[in-house]
């Protein structure tokens, strides 16, 4: 066997105990070290599916000079102040998405891992599936001409009132949790060269019952909408937490259009299906299954151990944070959700 990654995780969110502690887990790159809580009753019950370590406090774990790296699955608006320490305490990080509710503390961090020597890479799991890859190959092959506009929805029906994403003092809200993905996925498919032509929010209706505590932009956004532009494309998204689920994206080609649904969640046993219609009627390929999450810690136990280039993401990760700063200041304001 070759190297391993040895790997710990700062906090017990439920995106780590559903999915990304048995990725790591089963990764024969990695080893799974420990799992850090603030409390230990937490972090025993989260290590002990695994025969990992359970640490009481983030700092205890970042002092261990048997773990390498982390995954950081911390709420927003918590991740740059650990991720900060992480790479200070000479850790490779892989950060859940996104990694920073400003622009600015994504420049500094970025900055902080070049001068580290260090990996930093934003958890966008869904580029890490086959699907989209494939999807690239069809457009480049001219499956449905020139591309000419992308279309993405990524909607979820009320959450409970007491979860975090309703909380905006910790990063919560539409824009930070599903909009991200809508943005990241239009940078995939439009190329760098996207500008914000004009964006709305929709924050609480009063007497919603969302917690007083108040983030870097104000109250929580329940919905919201972008349109974004380069010279050759446009992109519409539509993100929110007060919907019927959605998770697609469409791009319509001069000759033609291709679609997917489950675009940002499927789960590893699901073969996702393109659609593709034409002048010549409709064609559906069904793909093989994949798992984005495995893969993601592939690609970011790779990175880390293969002693290459581990800046490479910096620039995706100044291009996500600033685009989507910039559709969060040209958000006009707009009636409240209901």
């Amino acid at each position: 066997m070759g190297p391993r990654l040895r790997v710990g995780v700062l906090g017990c969110a439920s995106i780590a105990r559903r999915k990304m502690l048995p990725a790591l887990a089963s990764n024969p790159s990695v080893r799974l070290v420990a799992v850090a809580s603030r409390t230990g009753e937490k972090a025993a019950r989260f290590a002990a599916p695994y025969g990992c370590d359970a640490v009481t406090g983030y700092e205890e774990l970042l002092r261990r000079t048997d773990v390498d790296a982390v995954y950081i699955p911390l709420p927003a608006a918590l991740r740059a102040t650990w991720i900060a320490r992480a790479l200070e305490a000479g850790k490779h990080v892989l950060g859940e998405k996104p990694l920073t509710t400003t622009a600015a503390d994504a420049r500094d961090l970025v900055a902080l891992g070049g001068r580290r020597g260090l990996l930093l890479m934003e958890s966008f799991m869904f580029l890490h599936h086959s699907v989209h890859r494939r999807v690239t190959e069809l457009v480049a092959a001219g499956r449905i001409g020139e591309p000419r506009s992308f279309t993405a929805e990524f909607t979820i029906p009320p959450l409970p009132a007491d979860d975090i994403r309703n909380r905006p003092g910790l990063g919560g809200g539409a824009l930070l949790d599903l909009g991200v993905y809508t943005v990241r996925a239009a940078q995939y498919f439009c190329g760098p060269g996207l500008s914000v032509a004009g964006a709305v929010l929709m924050s609480d209706p009063p007497g919603a019952g969302a917690p007083p505590a108040t983030g870097p932009y104000g109250g929580v956004d329940r919905a919201g909408a972008a349109l974004l532009a380069s010279d050759r494309t446009t992109a519409q998204l539509t993100f929110g937490m007060a919907h019927a689920y959605q998770c697609r994206y469409r791009i319509c080609g001069s000759e033609g259009r291709l679609s997917l649904d489950r675009a940002f969640t499927p789960p590893p046993d699901l073969r996702p299906v393109v659609r593709i219609e034409d002048k010549d009627g409709t064609e559906e390929r069904t793909l093989e299954a994949d798992d984005h999450f495995a893969n993601t810690v592939t690609a970011f136990a790779g990175t880390a151990l293969g002693g290459g280039d581990l800046t490479g993401h910096g620039e995706q990760i100044l291009r996500q944070a600033d685009l989507v700063e910039r559709i969060r200041r040209a958000a006009a304001p707009a009636p409240r959700a209901a």
